[in-house]
């Protein structure tokens, strides 16, 4: 259920990151690889806000501090960020693709492949998991 859960976030916070692409683009004249950028910064804060209060939501606030991971959250943005903008670029200028076509193809790879793969088992993970490293010992956590 977390994946379909992920997966619906990811989509709402794509749907608002492309719709901030494109008006960047087509209405205020900026080019599609600073948009995808500017789209990214506020799809992402949507995106993180599902996440933390609904995908992954973390019972133990103590474990799990939203400083820690808004920080881990960030460097996966700017990851994907820069994932997207080298993808969208390779097809749209390769390929001769519409960008925003090029830019759904790379959000699929990117989105499946590398931020839910970070945000599950890096960025949000949860008190449980924090809880049973503890639990482990020494000897344990060692073979890990």
């Amino acid at each position: 259920m977390t994946f379909f859960k992920a997966q619906f976030s990811a989509f709402t916070g794509g749907i608002v990151d492309i719709l901030i692409m494109i008006f960047f683009t087509e209405v205020i004249g900026v080019h599609y690889t600073l948009s995808i950028a500017l789209g990214g910064i506020i799809g992402a804060l949507v995106n993180f806000s599902i996440n933390r209060k609904w995908t992954f939501r973390v019972k133990n606030q103590e474990n799990s501090s939203i400083d820690t991971q808004l920080f881990r959250f960030c460097i996966v943005v700017l990851g994907s960020i820069m994932l997207k903008s080298v993808g969208t670029f390779g097809l749209t200028e390769s390929l001769k693709m519409d960008y925003r076509l090029s830019r759904i193809l790379t959000d699929v790879a990117v989105s499946l492949g590398f931020n839910y793969t970070l945000q599950k088992n890096w960025v949000f993970v949860t008190a449980r998991s924090s809880e049973l490293s503890i639990r482990r010992s020494p000897d344990d956590r060692d073979k890990l």
